[in-house]
């Protein structure tokens, strides 16, 4: 099965059906897949074969769906472009990628003659919105191409999407997945969250990003409607929930934070509202608690990457606020492994580590990447005898919960112990007057390393540095306490995933130095 093949489900089962709706603009199933079709017939006109890459440089868009659709069922590769980056980060990306079209918002037309000039080959340009007469215009391809009855589709190895990484670690990488692989995972995240036709998922995040993504195939695996919003801004998704008929939603730590701190002034009820995704970062407990009392049981948590797929799962059964300690703790876990996702956590030498012991976790799913693009070197590394190397280190608990405590490269060591970041972050989380927290390693003399945090205090709140590091003593072993914090308004975060960016946090401390640990 392919991803194309759902298109064709939905527009026979669900033909006159809002397939997605946008700023008041409904497209049915059946018109989305005739479109869909369209499109693809006028991407070969131009000289797309199976493999071609097709750059997408747009907002969240009905469109942007489409060039996926597109991908999806004619075999192309979609390439989402984050339109956060500079034009010198863009332009490299679309040197690794070598697309045969560049699709871009007419907003970004500026940017994109700043982009290609830095290009070695050539790209076809397709302008989304603008002139309609532009021999680049979108929708002018798509009225003149007319779908084949015999045209080729696209196989279940194909690589359907090349999603970049962030570069945390580094220059960015192109995760490869595969187009099978895809349609299983979003079937495997449907029957987990028990989706349905008569859903309607609000989705914010940007479709240049797996999450985002990942997400609306989910529910248009089961023919559910898709509630897209163009970019983030908490009044409007809180008046989406009550004037779309919203059911399900797809929303960052971050954005749910904003959207609290919004009802906390103005609270409101939504009746139709039964799910809401988090990810893309840890939630501390205690504004998972904030949130539950506003929305109630409706949190269902997922763990994965760009590279791995499904991860694990925290249904909505397993938010427990009170009773046995172990079950509320698991409030911290990122839950158990998907339907047909293999979970490990390794010791340094490969061994499986005990229960409760940290090591590093490795999956193995449908969903999969098949390789990062043309860079065999960091493939070998990330997948080692068909298993995903995440990065993240946690443990396992004896019912086989999944707790992250850090990514590797944000172990602290400070005089020979180990800290992990999230422990201390919860800690500081907890505290009343803090609305958000982050914790680094910084160059120390004695210790090697010190635990240094960055606090985002609450609106009106008031803490010092002596109350919060007291504080933190009092819930966790003292050597794990912050020796120093700065407050601050904002944390800074990746563009792309609305993670904190803790390279950006540690640069000023490490700056002329060999590494950025001890």
């Amino acid at each position: 099965m392919i991803v194309g093949d759902i298109l064709r489900r939905n527009a026979f089962l669900y033909g006159e059906r809002p397939a997605v709706i946008c700023n008041g603009r409904a497209v049915t199933h059946a018109d989305f897949l005739e479109r869909t079709l369209r499109l693809a017939q006028g991407l070969r006109s131009k000289g797309l074969q199976r493999q071609s890459r097709i750059a997408i440089l747009a907002q969240n868009a009905p469109e942007y769906l489409e060039l996926y659709g597109a991908c999806e069922e004619a075999g192309f590769v979609a390439v989402g472009l984050n339109y956060r980056l500079s034009d010198a980060e863009l332009t490299d990306i679309l040197i690794d990628a070598t697309p045969a079209v560049l699709a871009y918002d007419e907003e970004f037309a500026k940017r994109v003659d700043a982009i290609i000039s830095g290009l070695g080959e050539p790209v076809q340009l397709l302008e989304i919105g603008g002139d309609a007469d532009s021999e680049f215009a979108y929708e002018r391809l798509i009225e003149n191409s007319l779908p084949e009855e015999n045209a080729p589709r696209a196989d279940e190895e194909d690589t359907v999407c090349i999603f970049y990484t962030s570069g945390t670690t580094g220059r960015p990488k192109g995760a490869m997945l595969p187009n099978g692989g895809q349609a299983a995972q979003a079937e495997i995240y449907a029957r987990a969250v028990k989706a349905k036709a008569t859903d309607r998922m609000l989705i914010v995040m940007p479709l240049f990003h797996c999450g985002g993504k990942n997400l609306e195939m989910m529910y248009r695996s089961q023919g559910a409607a898709i509630v897209l919003h163009k970019s983030f801004n908490p009044q409007s998704i809180i008046a989406s929930f009550l004037e779309d008929g919203v059911t399900a939603a797809h929303l960052a730590p971050v954005m749910i934070h904003q959207i609290i701190d919004e009802l906390d002034k103005a609270p409101k009820k939504f009746p139709l509202l039964h799910t809401v995704h988090y990810a893309s970062a840890p939630m501390s407990v205690a504004l998972l608690k904030r949130a539950i009392g506003h929305f109630g049981l409706v949190f269902v948590q997922s763990y994965g990457m760009t590279e791995n797929g499904a991860g694990t799962f925290l249904d909505k059964f397993q938010h427990v606020l009170e009773g046995p300690e172990t079950e509320v703790a698991r409030l911290a876990s990122a839950g158990k492994p998907f339907e047909d996702t293999e979970l490990r956590v390794v010791n340094d030498d490969g061994s499986e580590a005990e229960i409760g012991t940290i090591g590093e976790v490795l999956t193995r799913a449908p969903g999969m990447m098949s390789g990062y693009w043309k860079n065999p070197t960091s493939t070998a590394q990330a997948l080692k005898d068909g298993w995903m190397c995440t990065g993240d280190l946690g443990y396992l608990d004896k019912e086989g919960y999944l707790f992250i405590v850090d990514r590797k490269k944000d172990m602290i060591i400070s005089g020979g112990e180990n800290i992990y970041s999230r422990e201390v972050e919860e800690a500081l989380a907890s505290h009343p007057s803090v609305s958000e927290a982050s914790v680094i390693g910084v160059p120390d003399s004695k210790w090697g390393e010190a635990v240094k945090a960055f606090v985002v205090l609450r609106t009106n709140a008031v803490a010092t540095e002596v109350e919060l590091i007291d504080y933190v003593k009092s819930k966790i072993a003292s050597y794990k306490k912050p020796k120093s914090i700065d407050f601050v308004g904002s944390l800074p975060r990746l563009s792309s995933t609305n993670k904190v960016d803790k390279k950006a946090l540690r640069a000023p401390f490490w700056a002329g130095k060999e590494r950025s640990v001890a």
